[in-house]
């Protein structure tokens, strides 16, 4: 084992913020401070090159936690990636793929192309209840900025991209990504705890057609 560099600061009353050199970094360092087994940890939350762990004050002191943290082993050649969700998409239900296409000088098709043809990984879960944000895009398709104004509604399942990420908005929410395709399936159901996708899985893309999607609605993602 060997000690990586980790900056420590304080994140309220009953966390700390560690920050690491990169993603994978992050993952390992989530994954020690859990298999630690710490009697006074609470939480612990991974996002980019970052984790949240959040811990009981009345078991343990903020300089205690900062110390032991400060003093974390781990492998950093280790994998820390989880589950590899295959989702179907259907990119004939998209808003924005022409604005995609101009503005990275493809065609549609090749966008979609390059949208199913790697892994994607979870970085981070946020914005609204599983949500989740997949880096990185190839290459090719970075760079496009979000809409001039934000649609009131987008649909859930849609699918959409910006800058060098890629998500998928499990519910109605207000956005202003370029929506390219939507994916039939229930990812998110909140009365239920039902949260398929986490920090540390990967995803990827593949494509179907109107008739398919009808046909997979609603149906959860399979674990």
């Amino acid at each position: 084992m060997r000690v990586t560099r980790v900056e420590l600061k304080p994140l309220g009353d009953t966390a700390i913020l560690a920050y690491l050199p990169d993603e994978a970094s992050a993952f390992q360092f989530a994954n020690a401070v859990r298999g630690a087994q710490y009697d006074w940890l609470l939480d612990v939350v991974p996002a980019y090159a970052s984790v949240g762990v959040f811990f009981d004050p009345e078991r343990i002191a903020r300089g205690v936690v900062r110390r032991l943290l400060g003093k974390l082993k781990f492998k950093k050649e280790a994998s820390a990636l989880g589950c590899l969700h295959q989702i179907p998409c259907c990119y004939e239900l998209q808003l924005d793929l022409a604005r995609v296409a101009e503005h990275r000088g493809v065609t549609p098709d090749r966008v979609i192309e390059l949208h199913t043809s790697q892994e994607f990984t979870v970085y981070a879960i946020g914005f609204s209840p599983g949500f989740p944000y997949l880096g990185y895009l190839p290459r090719e398709l970075e760079g496009v900025p979000r809409l001039p104004a934000p649609r009131l509604r987008v649909e859930p399942g849609s699918v959409g991209l910006t800058a060098r990420q890629t998500g998928i908005y499990p519910l109605a929410r207000p956005g202003g990504w370029n929506i390219i395709g939507r994916t039939p399936l229930e990812l998110v159901h909140v009365e239920d705890g039902y949260f398929p996708i986490r920090i540390g899985d990967r995803v990827q893309f593949h494509r179907i057609d109107d008739a398919e999607h009808e046909h997979l609605k609603g149906e959860r993602l399979s674990l």
